[in-house]
């Protein structure tokens, strides 16, 4: 019957850290204009550096706003609104960021979805104004647009990333197009309910499932639901996480820890 490969986008198929994180930036001078008053492109370059280092804690865009000025906080004492940038470290970032983001969420007073669209309607005039900068700030991992259009297998991309992003890079960047429909992008629900969506189709009966992605936090999520035992389950190492998690992983039976050169020879 074949494979079928649920495929993250951010961090399996695309590293679009550098876009995410100066697109953040432009992003928290809109929403932030005073804390960004006399901001130099030195602190600003600073900024967009750590964000590479902080990014495997990100599920959701909107989070790189927070990572923004939340950074930006720790750096610089006389703006501090926050309980706890003071001392605030990127390993600090790395290892509590599920408990930092509800506190200052609520210390800023921010609104989920308000951010959410900010940062796509940030992301849009970019791409407006700019298109050839903005594709050429992301990144598609080495062989993977290859991998994409010779593929074999059954293809779905289910991300957190706006569709309308992740479609306009395969397009554009990696030249491939994957039907809208095989596009689950944020606001479909989470991925657990995405994969359960997908296995019940009548059309996927029999065939083997496999979803890759590069957050540990998710695949354990998929683990906690015994719907979704038919499911095999990696971890790219290539991705977003870090060495504490591929350790983690690597001790976990269902997941398998998978490398970018093996990922490209699956797919085919």
């Amino acid at each position: 019957m074949g494979d079928l490969y649920a495929l993250d986008f951010d961090g399996v198929l695309c590293d679009s850290c550098g876009e995410s994180s100066i697109s953040a930036v432009k992003a928290a001078k809109v929403r932030w204009p005073d804390l960004f008053d006399g901001v130099d492109t030195v602190l600003e370059d600073w900024i967009v550096d750590q964000m590479h280092i902080v990014r495997p804690v990100v599920e959701t865009g909107y989070e790189n706003l927070l990572l923004v000025r939340l950074l930006l906080e720790s750096r610089l004492p006389s703006i501090r609104t926050s309980s706890v940038a003071e001392g605030l470290t990127v390993e600090g970032i790395l290892e509590n960021w599920s408990k930092i983001k509800p506190v200052i969420m609520e210390e800023w007073d921010e609104n989920r979805d308000a951010l959410i669209d900010l940062f796509g309607k940030v992301r849009d005039e970019w791409m407006d104004n700019d298109l050839a900068t903005w594709i050429g700030a992301n990144r598609f991992y080495p062989g993977v647009p290859d991998a994409l259009k010779f593929a074999s297998s059954t293809i779905y991309i289910v991300t957190t990333k706006q569709s309308r992003f992740a479609d306009a890079l395969l397009r554009e960047l990696a030249g491939v197009t994957i039907p809208a429909e095989r596009i689950y992008g944020l606001g479909t629900g989470p991925k657990v309910k995405v994969l359960k969506q997908l296995q019940l189709r009548p059309e996927h009966q029999g065939m083997k499932l496999h979803f890759v992605e590069d957050r540990l936090a998710t695949l354990k999520n998929v683990i906690k639901e015994p719907e979704l035992d038919g499911w095999n389950l990696y971890l790219g190492d290539w991705g977003y996480n870090t060495p504490k998690e591929r350790d983690e992983a690597a001790n976990i039976p269902r997941i398998q820890l998978l490398q970018l050169s093996d990922f490209s020879k699956k797919l085919k």
